[in-house]
């Protein structure tokens, strides 16, 4: 049986990963692809996704024990992705994770057949979603936009040995993005039938 795949989902904070997971979530079930929850050291109504929130200590032991196939640190929290994608990936399944930019170097060496998929959003679209979640300020919201602008860089090192980074962009409507991000993932497996 030919091994499942893993799309790794990322890009800028504002950019409507969550958002876009939780509107293509129905369309990725009826294809068979699961979607990823994951650990992280917040609580889950403050992560904004369906995510499984457990304290620093908890969080520190799950690593101990195996638990997680990848696990990262970002912004202050602990970020882990549960062992079980394993199971689904050794029967053939595609499964969807929220990832970082700075750990994708790391999730390669592991996964080297990564999808890797980037969601992109104009300045000025990410400039009103973060004064309109007003979880930062003013200059940290500049901050973010700066990095935001330096994610499209080409040359950019997040990338790291990533033979291929997909690009779909979210600044217009979440239905856009939502077929967009469909549309890849059909044809990346149809491209994985025919090799």
């Amino acid at each position: 049986m030919q091994r499942g795949r893993l799309i790794y989902l990322m890009g800028a904070s504002g950019s409507g990963k969550d958002s876009l997971i939780e509107a293509a979530r129905h369309a990725l079930h009826e294809r068979g692809i699961e979607v990823v929850r994951r650990v992280i050291t917040r609580s889950a109504e403050a992560s904004g996704e369906q995510a499984m929130g457990v304290s620093q200590e908890a969080f520190e032991q799950m690593v101990a024990q195996g638990r997680f196939a990848l696990n990262w640190s970002a912004n202050g929290l602990l970020y882990g992705i549960p062992i079980e994608i394993e199971q689904a990936l050794a029967a053939g399944r595609w499964v969807l994770m929220n990832g970082s930019r700075g750990y994708l170097p790391h999730a390669l060496v592991k996964y080297p057949d990564l999808l890797v998929v980037l969601v992109t959003v104009n300045s000025e679209a990410l400039r009103q979603r973060l004064f309109a979640r007003g979880r930062e300020t003013p200059a940290e919201i500049e901050a973010r936009l700066a990095r935001n602008d330096r994610l499209h860089h080409t040359g950019a090192a997040w990338r790291g040995e990533a033979p291929q980074v997909y690009s779909v962009d979210n600044s217009t409507t979440l239905q856009a993005a939502t077929a967009a991000l469909l549309t890849l993932i059909d044809q990346q497996r149809i491209s994985a039938t025919e090799d």
